[in-house]
């Protein structure tokens, strides 16, 4: 939480703030002090023994007002803060919820950020999760950072698919049964197409027959088109709804119909779109990468030739400070040849641009197919998780008000927190039992002690501020509590720098932890006024922190539980 002042009065000697920062770290012993600074790292550079570096470097700390004693052990400076200094830090973030980890940071900026992109004609499925509910996490970071966020749904609205379903709503049902039904209805039909077209390829000519029609402004397959994009956009919006999602604009593939000739203009311009088998490529050979293939023989755009149109006009509309894409890891490559393209084409965004890259969902007997119909439906999943929730709800507090409400808002926290708990390359293999645990490192954990503070707030009555004795709460599980909610901001910070919002997770764990473990110990509501009012001060910051890191993840703060 002092890392920032603690590095620049540490830049002395020869060492730069940036230096000192990296290598500031927190003793796994906290008899060892709050914060460390090993000094072998910078013994070549001074040409001095650790411990002696560690020596010169004492004076530098030892006279800040947050710093109660500095130590030399070893090759390490060893820090310990002043408790009564820490506390006293405690008021501003019981005293008002709306600034608990926020900075300016990012004031002045505008990052674009493109997540979820859902496909159109097709329902949400557990592995549109982890895009949607990171891209989520991130634009709330961000935005609680001061930066003004742009979050873009680059709809999955153009392609075959649409000439496909076409063809299956026509030979198997009608236009008028398709806008009365659902996206599970939709589904059925591309299945069934999918599973006909193997015994009748010919479709797949009528397909691509009835897609050209919708380029072409055809006005019966546009009738089909708007059907579906009403159907999935109608069912989509019920998702992010539960979810707490939000977009700024939802300009999508097809919007960019006649953005792209420009862009190829410029390629062209600069002799970098080339011929190869009748199709026009970016030679990225020297890069180590395939040729970034932008229009194909029969004249056909794709995702690439989109994208770069898209860049160019997010920069013009935007002018962004950073362009995001939460899109998985399998597209790697993709990314690579669209940054590269843009870098080619000397694009005016071209060193800010980043694919924030995330690992796959797969279920526990294997990887998902829309196309064979083996998904898992993400609002089943959701609604099975409220289920259980309720349960769970009936047993422990049966008398309790708005019940179906609270089991919805940990339901469904569970479920967004299962997906940002972990680093989010990871992979996730999909299962029912984990993510409808509710035991351990889970949101109702936090939420049930986020209720528990709010529980104890009630029963406590008002705080006098002008009363509180600070000495109360200097105990060790006390100090423990008071400096993870001050380093709450940090982990803020951290999880938009590294793109992570699983920081802000695993640091609400951490302090309801810590705050348990006191609650326990301690009384909270105590005859001797001074303590008392120090206890509800330190609950009332835990409270408004957890509701922070909750909101923060799209999850909500029941009152009661």
């Amino acid at each position: 939480m002092y890392e920032q002042q603690l590095s620049k009065a540490l830049a002395v000697e020869g060492l730069s703030q940036e230096e000192v920062l990296l290598a500031l770290e927190t003793p796994k012993d906290s008899k060892l002090g709050d914060i460390s600074l090993p000094c072998f790292k910078f013994a070549k550079t001074l040409r001095q023994a650790p411990p002696m570096i560690a020596a010169k470097l004492l004076p530098y700390v030892e006279k800040l007002d947050f710093v109660d004693k500095v130590e030399v052990v070893g090759g390490y400076l060893n820090i310990f803060y002043s408790r009564r200094h820490i506390v006293g830090g405690l008021k501003a973030y019981a005293v008002d919820n709306e600034v608990v980890g926020t900075s300016k940071e990012g004031a002045g900026k505008t990052i674009c950020l493109d997540y979820s992109s859902v496909n159109i004609a097709k329902p949400f499925h557990i592995g549109h999760l982890s895009t949607t509910v990171i891209g989520g996490a991130l634009y709330r970071i961000f935005k609680h950072l001061g930066y003004n966020v742009v979050g873009i749904n680059h709809l999955g609205d153009w392609g075959t698919q649409f000439g496909k379903l076409i063809v299956a709503t026509r030979k198997w049902s009608s236009l008028e049964e398709v806008a009365n039904n659902d996206e599970y209805f939709l589904t059925s039909l591309y299945v069934r197409y999918h599973k006909e077209a193997e015994e009748h390829p010919e479709m797949d000519d009528e397909a691509r027959a009835w897609f050209k029609r919708i380029e072409d402004g055809e006005k019966e397959a546009n009738a089909y088109f708007d059907v579906f994009k009403e159907v999935t956009m109608k069912a989509v919006s019920t998702i992010y709804d539960r979810l707490k999602i939000k977009f700024d604009s939802y300009a999508g593939e097809s919007f960019y119909n006649d953005k792209m000739e420009p862009c190829l203009d410029i390629l062209r311009e600069k002799k970098l779109l080339v011929e190869s088998d009748g199709a026009q490529v970016v030679n990225l050979d020297e890069y180590g990468m395939p040729p970034c293939l932008l229009v194909k023989a029969d004249g056909a755009t794709l995702y690439a030739t989109r994208d770069i149109a898209a860049a160019y006009y997010r920069k013009q509309t935007y002018d962004f400070y950073k362009c995001l894409y939460v899109v998985a890891y399998q597209q790697n490559l993709h990314f690579k040849q669209l940054f590269q393209v843009l870098k080619l084409m000397d694009f005016a965004g071209k060193d800010d641009m980043e694919h924030v890259a995330y690992g796959m969902v797969s279920m526990e007997d294997g990887a998902m197919s829309t196309r064979s119909g083996r998904v898992v439906w993400l609002k089943d999943v959701l609604d099975k998780a409220v289920e259980k929730a309720e349960k769970i709800i009936e047993e422990k507090n049966p008398n309790i008000k708005d019940k179906k409400q609270i089991a919805e808002s940990v339901g469904v926290g569970a479920v967004i927190f299962s997906a940002l708990w972990n680093n989010r390359i990871k992979d996730i293999v999909f299962s029912f039992d984990k993510v409808l645990n509710f035991d351990g490192e889970t949101s109702p954990y936090v939420q049930y002690t986020y209720a528990r503070c709010l529980s104890a707030l009630r029963k406590g009555g008002d705080i006098d501020f002008a009363a509180v004795d600070y000495s109360a709460i200097a105990s060790d599980e006390a100090y423990e509590v008071a400096k993870s909610v001050l380093s709450f901001g940090d982990s803020v910070e951290q999880a938009a720098k590294l793109r992570e919002p699983c920081m802000v997770s695993r640091h609400i764990v951490d302090l309801a932890e810590k705050f348990n473990r006191f609650y326990i110990d301690h009384r909270i509501v105590v005859d001797d006024a001074g303590t008392r009012n120090a206890r509800l001060l330190l609950t009332q910051a835990v409270a408004n922190t957890l509701k922070t890191g909750l909101s923060l993840l799209g999850i909500d703060a029941p009152n009661e539980m």
